[in-house]
Parts: C-alpha cells; sequence; structure tokens
C-alpha cells in the first residue's frame, strides 16, 4: 500500500486534478450539507474523494475491505492527514468554497467502515461515490458489471452516483514486486454497465497521464448519473443482487 501511494498519491497529478474538477461539479449540484449520508465504495487509500463530499454531505463512510487501507485511512483522521495531501484539499476548496476551511475539518465527517462494499444495504444511502475499484479487482468483464450494479444499488432510487474508471487496464504491478488483476473497460463498457440502472448518465475521459507510471491504461473514464427510480429488482433495474461473501482479494487500488 505505501508503494502504491508513492507511485500515485505523494503529489498532485494532472489526471487527479481533473478528476477532481469533474467530481467537485458534481458535488457542487448540492446544497452544503443537504446529503445527509453518503458512501466511498471501496474507499482504499485514497482521501480526494472522501474532501470532496465534505461540503454536501453531514456524514460520510468510507467502507474498505483491506486491512491495511482501513489502517491507513484511521491514522489519517485520528493523527492527522499526511502533508502530502492539503495540495489535493487546496484544488478542492478553490473549486468548491463550501468545503470547511482545514482538511482535518473536512476528514471530521467521515467514518470508515471495514468490509465488503457490495455488502452494504440496498438503497442505504443518497449519494455514493467509487473510484478506481470495479476493474481493478477482477479480469472479469461480467463481474466488473456486478461492482458496478451493487455501487448503483448503494443509493436509494433517485440517488446520486460518481466514480471514475482506468481506462483499458491491463492486470500490473506496483512496487516492481505485487501483480494485480485489470479488466481493461472504456466508455462503451461503462455506459453498457450502467445504462440499465440509471437515469441522466453522462460518460466523459481524460487522457493518460505521463507523469503516473505506465500501468499500461490509455486514461480515465468518469461518470456520473442517477439510480433509476424503476422498482428495486434485478429484472425492473438492471441492478443485480449483491454477492453474499467478500472478493478474495482487495486491490491496493481501490479508491
Amino acid at each position: 500500500m505505501q508503494d502504491y501511494l508513492a507511485e500515485n498519491y505523494r503529489v498532485l497529478h494532472p489526471c487527479d486534478a481533473a478528476v477532481i474538477r469533474h467530481h467537485s461539479g458534481f458535488y457542487r449540484q448540492f446544497s452544503p450539507g443537504s446529503i445527509e449520508r453518503s458512501l466511498e465504495f471501496g474507499a482504499g487509500p485514497n482521501l480526494y474523494p472522501l474532501m470532496l463530499a465534505a461540503a454536501a454531505s453531514r456524514r460520510v463512510e468510507a467502507v474498505e475491505i483491506g486491512a491495511g487501507n482501513v489502517a491507513y485511512l484511521t491514522r489519517q483522521l485520528h493523527e492527522g492527514p499526511d502533508e502530502s495531501w492539503q495540495a489535493f484539499y487546496a484544488l478542492c476548496r478553490r473549486l468548491d468554497p463550501a468545503l470547511p476551511p482545514t482538511l482535518t475539518e473536512a476528514l471530521f465527517r467521515v467514518q470508515v467502515v471495514r468490509g465488503d462494499a457490495r455488502s452494504v444495504a440496498r438503497g442505504t444511502y443518497d449519494l455514493a461515490s467509487m473510484n478506481f475499484v470495479a476493474e481493478s479487482v477482477t479480469e472479469d468483464l461480467e463481474e466488473f458489471t456486478e461492482f458496478c450494479h451493487s455501487f448503483a444499488a448503494s443509493v436509494r432510487p433517485g440517488g446520486h452516483l460518481v466514480a471514475s474508471f482506468m481506462e483499458n487496464m491491463p492486470s500490473y504491478r506496483i512496487g516492481g514486486a505485487s501483480r494485480w488483476p485489470g479488466c481493461p473497460v472504456d466508455r462503451a463498457a461503462v455506459h453498457r454497465a450502467f445504462a440499465s440502472c440509471t437515469e441522466r448518465l453522462t460518460i466523459t475521459r481524460i487522457e493518460a497521464d505521463a507523469t503516473l507510471p505506465d500501468y499500461g491504461d490509455t486514461g480515465m473514464v468518469l461518470m456520473r448519473g442517477v439510480r433509476t427510480r424503476q422498482p428495486a429488482s434485478p429484472e425492473g433495474s438492471g441492478i443485480a443482487p449483491s454477492p453474499a461473501s467478500p472478493p478474495g482479494s482487495p486491490s491496493p487500488s481501490s479508491g
């Protein structure tokens, strides 16, 4: 996990800034504090999605299965965030002045919950965010789609969704040793995964970032949408039931 942080989040990369701009625009549609409860689906060690939710959400639940990621998030909340996150928060607050004055204050709204995000009760949240999760824990497109459906099912009908994905990510290595799965997806694959279970679906992409390690991806795909208001059933909503057991190996790139 430390290798992952060092390779991806010790400095603010252009791709991070692009995701933050996209997600900030999503969150600015909500009045400050108007979202009672939001979810970070498979939080990983990435703090900037949690920062972004802090103006709109009164409570942010970061659900994460990996013990190392949970320990890191817990330290960031209880002992104070690493200094490297301050540049991320400065950009978040420039884009959304409704955010609290300090990152520490923003993180007061966050609660870390250890568990499989796919097993949260359906329709629990008003808003959910997922960043670099579904395509980073499987090499199977069907399982990727099931992850996306579980993510959509976590919000109530009419609830809001925002997500980011690595585009065409193959299996990859972190720190030169550990190998992690990757499911190559593009805008069309993301659209297919969400078309049956969302309304007002918007999908965009950003180019590959040359300042990041070359994992083999071709950029990022960003989505936002609203869970369909159709009856909550697999046949009616396109949302598959959540699996009963957790995935066998959580990826450090979750979040």
